[in-house]
C-alpha cells in the first residue's frame, strides 16, 4: 500500500465516523395501500404531514395560514399548482422571488442532516451547481448576499424559475423522508396498484414487506393458475377488469367469450361498487359473469393442489366432491346452497377443468408471463421485497407469525422437515423466490407453495384456519363464512409475546417493536393501534375505500426520526384536483409511540452498525499497513 492510498483510508476513516454523528433519517411506514393511488400519493409528497410541519415551523411568524397553505401544496404538486396559480392572476417577479427564497430555506432545513455529498448525488443535474451554491451559504456576507440574490434573478429573467421551483419542490419531497417501508398488500380492490407500483420504482430508498394480495400476483406470474384464478376473480369482483386490460395489456376476450357462453347473469356475483367510476352496464355484466368463472375454476384448481400437497393438510377444503344434490354438509351440519353456476362441473371428477376452462386459463396464464410492464413491477417486488425485515431494533411483517393458543410457534412439516417462527417464513421466502426464477414450473412444490401463503392455515400471510369463498358464495348461513384467525391476533396483545417474537428475529432492544399491517384497526369499535404496551403497533388504517366504514379514518401511517416514533392518523383524502384547487390538504393526528430520551444518531441505526463494522475493517487494513512499513524500516 502506498503512502497516498494510506492517507485514502484514514480520509474514509474520517468521513465514515463522522456520518455515525450525524441525526438519524426519518422512516416512513405505509401499508394496505390496495390500488389506492390518488391518497398514496398525497401522503408519499406530503411526508404523512411532515412537510407541513416544517412549513409552519420555520414560517409561522412570517406568512399566514393562507400562505402556508399554499406553500405547502406548491411542494406537494409543483407543476399543477403553479398552472392553477397562473390561471388564478398573474404571477409577479416577485412572487417567484419569494417563493424560491422561501423553498431554499426548507430545503436547507431539510437537509441539514444529511451529508454534503449525500445532498449533492441527489440534486438534479440540470441545476446541481447553482443549488448546491444557494443550499450552502451558511457563510454568507453582504458581498455573498448580493451574488445569491443575483442568482436568482437570473433564474427568473431567463423564464427558468418555474423549472427551478419544482427542482425544488421535489427535492424537498426527497429530503423529508429518508426511507420509505410499505408493509404489504399494494394490490387489489383499489383501481391503480400499478401506478403506485410506478412510484416505488421511482422512490429513492424503500424496502417491501409482500403481502397476501401482492403474493397471488407474484404466483401468478411465477406459474401459479391458482394464484392467476384468484387474481382474475378479485379484480372482476371489484370492478377493476381494466386494471388487467389497459395497464397491463392483458387481452380479456377469449375470457370473456367463454363466460358470456356459459354463465347467466347472477346478482350474487354483482361486482362491487368501483369508487373511482360507474361501471357501464356492459362492464358489470362481464364482471358478474367473469366472477363465477373465475370462482369455479378457482375451486378446481385449488382442489388439485390439496390432492397433489397432502402435506399441506386442507382436504377438509375439499368441498366440491361431497355435494349431493345441491347441499354440502360441514361439520355434520348440512346447507342447501344457493346462487349456483356449477355448469362446467363435471360431477363424476369435480377438480377436471373442462376443455374450454383450461383454453382459458392457459390463455390468461402464458399472458401474465409475457406482460412487459406487470413482470417489471413483479420484478420489482422480488428485488425490494421480503416476507419480514428487522431494521433499527423494529420487526416488519405485513400478516402473522403463526403461534399456538399457549404462545409457543406453530410448526408445520414440509418435506420431511418441520419448520415454525423465523425458520418457517425463511422457508417461505426462499420457495417464492424461486418459484419466481423458474415460471415455466407450474405444477411443483414452491409453485404450490406460494399458492398456500395466499390461505393455507400455517401461513403468516393469511393467519386464518380456513379461507371461505366457497361459503361466502354459495352458502346463506353467515355462521359459515366466519374464518377463525390465528392466536397470534389476540396474542400480539401481550408483550411477553411480542417479545418472544423478537427475540426468535435477534432482536433483543427494550424499546424494539413489531410493526404490522393486514388486519384493518377498528377505530370506530375502539380498537387501538398500539397495542401489548407499545410493543405492536398496527398500522392498516383503512386505505382502502371499502375498509373505511369499519376503520373510520383513511388510513395510519409511521414516522420514525431522531427523535421518537409517532404515528399519524389520516383522513379520508378527497381528490387531487380539489386538493390542489382548495389547498385540501389530508388532515392528519398525530400520537406519540415513542421519544427518546437521547436523539438518535446513524451509529444507532441498521445502516449505522455496517458502517461501523466497515470503519473496523479499513482500521485494521490501515494497522497492517503500519505494522508492515515499520517492519520493513
Amino acid at each position: 500500500m502506498s503512502n497516498f492510498q494510506s492517507k485514502e483510508l484514514i480520509a474514509e476513516i474520517i468521513n465514515l465516523e463522522a456520518i455515525l454523528n450525524l441525526p438519524k433519517g426519518t422512516e416512513h411506514f405505509i401499508s394496505d395501500l390496495h390500488g389506492e393511488f390518488d391518497a398514496f400519493n398525497h401522503i408519499l409528497r406530503n411526508g404523512s404531514g411532515s412537510i407541513r410541519n416544517k412549513v409552519h415551523t420555520l414560517f409561522n411568524q412570517e406568512l399566514s395560514i393562507e400562505q402556508m397553505d399554499e406553500l405547502c401544496f406548491l411542494i406537494y404538486y409543483p407543476e399543477e399548482k403553479i398552472q392553477s396559480l397562473k390561471k388564478q392572476h398573474t404571477l409577479s417577479q416577485n412572487w417567484w422571488f419569494e417563493t424560491i427564497e422561501h423553498l431554499l430555506i426548507i430545503v436547507r432545513f431539510s437537509s441539514s442532516k444529511y451529508t454534503r455529498s449525500k445532498v449533492r448525488k441527489a440534486l438534479p443535474k440540470t441545476y446541481a451547481y447553482i443549488l448546491e451554491e444557494l443550499i450552502y451559504q451558511y457563510d454568507e456576507t453582504t458581498d455573498k448576499k448580493a451574488y445569491y440574490r443575483q442568482i436568482i434573478k437570473k433564474i427568473i429573467e431567463l423564464d427558468e424559475a418555474e423549472y427551478f421551483i419544482t427542482d425544488l419542490a421535489y427535492l424537498t419531497q426527497r429530503f423529508v423522508i429518508d426511507h420509505l417501508h410499505v408493509i404489504g398488500d399494494i394490490y387489489d380492490r383499489g383501481p391503480h396498484p400499478d401506478k403506485i407500483m410506478d412510484s416505488l420504482t421511482e422512490y429513492h430508498s424503500l424496502d417491501i414487506q409482500w403481502g397476501n394480495h401482492d403474493i397471488i400476483w407474484l404466483g401468478a406470474v411465477s406459474g401459479s393458475k391458482a394464484c392467476l384464478a384468484n387474481v382474475l376473480r378479485i379484480c372482476a369482483r371489484y370492478g377493476n377488469l381494466d386494471l388487467l386490460e389497459n395497464a397491463y395489456g392483458i387481452d380479456l376476450h377469449l375470457l370473456k367469450s367463454f363466460s358470456r357462453k356459459t354463465y347467466h347473469e347472477n346478482i350474487h356475483f354483482k361486482p362491487k361498487e368501483n369508487p373511482y367510476r360507474k361501471l357501464s352496464i356492459a362492464e358489470v355484466t362481464d364482471s358478474m359473469k367473469i366472477q363465477q368463472a373465475m370462482a369455479i375454476i378457482q375451486e378446481k384448481l385449488e382442489g388439485q393442489i390439496i390432492k397433489r400437497r397432502p402435506e399441506f393438510q386442507m382436504e377438509h377444503r375439499l368441498l366440491l366432491n361431497t355435494i349431493q344434490e345441491n347441499q354440502l354438509t360441514i361439520n355434520k351440519q348440512t346447507y342447501n346452497l344457493v346462487n349456483t353456476c356449477f355448469q362446467t362441473i363435471d360431477w363424476n371428477n369435480p377438480y377436471q377443468l373442462s376443455k374450454d376452462e383450461e383454453r382459458v386459463i392457459t390463455d390468461l396464464l402464458e399472458q401474465f408471463q409475457h406482460a412487459q410492464k406487470l413482470n417489471q413491477h413483479m420484478a420489482f417486488l422480488i428485488e425490494k421485497g421480503s416476507l419480514y425485515l428487522s431494521y433499527n431494533k423494529n420487526l416488519l411483517i405485513h400478516g402473522c407469525i403463526p403461534l399456538n393458543k399457549d404462545g409457543s410457534f406453530q410448526s408445520v412439516l414440509f418435506n420431511k422437515k418441520t419448520y415454525s417462527g423465523k425458520s418457517l417464513l425463511d422457508f417461505f421466502e426462499a420457495n417464492i423466490k424461486q418459484s419466481f426464477e423458474q415460471p415455466w414450473q407450474t405444477e411443483d412444490f414452491s409453485t404450490d407453495l406460494v399458492w398456500y401463503l395466499w390461505c393455507g392455515e400455517r401461513s403468516s400471510l393469511f393467519g386464518k384456519k380456513a379461507m371461505k369463498t366457497f361459503e361466502r358464495y354459495f352458502i346463506k348461513d353467515s355462521e359459515t363464512h366466519i374464518e377463525e384467525k390465528n392466536a397470534y391476533y389476540e396474542l400480539r396483545n401481550d408483550p411477553e409475546i411480542c417479545c418472544r417474537i423478537l427475540n426468535a428475529f435477534s432482536i433483543n432492544e427494550p424499546d424494539a417493536h413489531i410493526i404490522n399491517g393486514h388486519t384493518p384497526v377498528k377505530l370506530l369499535k375502539g380498537e387501538s393501534p398500539i397495542k401489548a404496551s407499545g410493543k405492536m403497533i398496527v398500522i392498516d388504517g383503512g386505505f382502502s375505500r371499502a375498509y373505511q366504514k369499519v376503520t373510520g379514518i383513511g388510513g395510519y401511517t409511521l414516522l420514525y426520526n431522531s427523535f421518537g416514533m409517532q404515528l399519524a392518523a389520516h383522513k379520508p383524502f378527497s381528490d387531487k384536483k380539489t386538493a390542489i384547487e382548495k389547498n385540501d390538504d389530508i388532515i392528519s393526528t398525530r400520537q406519540i409511540v415513542d421519544r427518546q430520551v437521547k436523539r438518535l444518531k446513524v451509529k444507532d441505526t441498521t445502516i449505522g452498525l455496517s458502517l461501523i463494522k466497515d470503519t473496523k475493517q479499513l482500521k485494521q487494513r490501515l494497522d497492517n499497513h503500519d505494522h508492515y512499513s515499520y517492519k520493513h524500516k
